[in-house]
């Protein structure tokens, strides 16, 4: 449940098309003959056949010019920098919601986003009327993500994406997909694929949207004729309540709530997963007790949040928590959003 993820209107996609495009670029990766390179490789990625395959695949399905799209890899080197980032830590460390929580909510998130919130208040009522997700949590995420664009990265993204494509193969089908979306998006933004700078992931933005999110996400909230997530905190924010509300969110419903457990019998309940699909009665069948209030009547997840030498929070997770977790699919992710808004809105 807290695994690290990637988070995604836009420009349409023809759906056979993509189909077509991303069953291409599974079979290069099964393809013997192109094998990602081995790290540290040199010389322009336009010389490797994988990467002439992929611009193959992409010029016929996508309408590209084939020659012009072998040409924009001339310049593009590994940037071993981005394999060192993507790589789990050899020693990982032991899962604590108290030290993850710390990192978000803490005192310069909350006094930078109720500025931000200031700042942007009558965009933020906006999105919330068209969206129904509340301001807070719309300038959490956002919050979380950059720090309200403070932090938006400087990778060039085109090389990172590529280094990730061709040279990371444990997730390669995925930032294959996402190369070739950023190559979409250049297209119908008329910029040079050279110019988007993000993080070393491929996110791009305050809100850190993939190449495939901003193209199916991405709103022109300040009505200027086009999308900007890098210099427009209007369509930033527009963006990210248009994505949650695309994702499911339901306006005025609860997110999480407390709870108390039996130890013995909580396991189970956990090994249900994130999505909200225990019951009631199935909940309090399991030993699930409320604090202070009855327990909301509604689906939910059992959410364990687990600090080393202390005791497990237990929390409910309802269908907003679950929408916030299509954003980055970690319930640690989804709990700092919700308390940094509840911070956030004065909570």
């Amino acid at each position: 449940m807290t695994s690290r993820s990637f988070p995604h209107h836009a420009a349409l996609v023809h759906k056979a098309s993509r189909r077509n495009f991303l069953l291409g670029c599974s079979a290069m990766l099964l393809s013997p003959r192109l094998q990602a390179q081995p790290d540290g490789v040199s010389g322009s990625f336009a010389d490797r056949e994988d990467v002439r395959a992929f611009c193959s695949e992409l010029a016929a399905e996508q309408g590209f010019d084939e020659t012009w799209l072998l040409g924009q890899f001339a310049p593009v080197q590994a940037v071993p920098r981005v394999i060192q980032l993507i790589r789990p830590p050899s020693s990982p460390t032991v899962r604590s919601w108290a030290r993850y929580r710390s990192r978000f909510v803490e005192p310069l998130r909350i006094r930078e986003g109720r500025a931000f919130l200031n700042e942007h208040a009558a965009t933020f009522q906006r999105a919330e009327q068209f969206y129904g997700v509340p301001p807070a949590i719309v300038a959490a995420i956002i919050g979380v993500e950059t720090i309200y664009g403070r932090h938006t990265g400087d990778f060039e993204l085109r090389s990172a994406l590529a280094t990730l494509a061709f040279d990371y193969p444990p997730r390669a089908e995925l930032f294959r997909r996402e190369l070739g979306e950023l190559f979409l998006l250049a297209r119908e933004q008329g910029r040079d694929v050279a110019e988007y700078r993000g993080s070393y992931a491929g996110a791009l933005g305050y809100p850190q949207f993939l190449p495939s999110s901003w193209r199916r996400y991405a709103v022109d909230f300040d009505g200027d004729g086009r999308t900007d997530l890098i210099s427009s905190p209007v369509d930033a924010i527009g963006s990210v309540a248009a994505y949650l509300h695309q994702h499911g969110w339901e306006p005025g419903e609860p997110i999480v709530q407390r709870v108390l457990v039996d130890t013995g019998t909580v396991a189970r309940l956990i090994e249900s997963g994130i999505e909200p699909v225990l019951t009631g009665e199935q909940l309090k069948a399991g030993g699930v007790r409320s604090i202070g209030r009855e327990l909301t009547p509604k689906p939910a997840a059992l959410v364990d949040l687990v600090t080393p030498g202390a005791s497990t929070e237990y929390w409910l997770g309802f269908k907003n928590f679950y929408v916030i977790t299509r954003y980055n699919k970690s319930s640690f992710y989804a709990m700092a959003v919700q308390q940094l808004g509840q911070a956030l809105a004065g909570s």
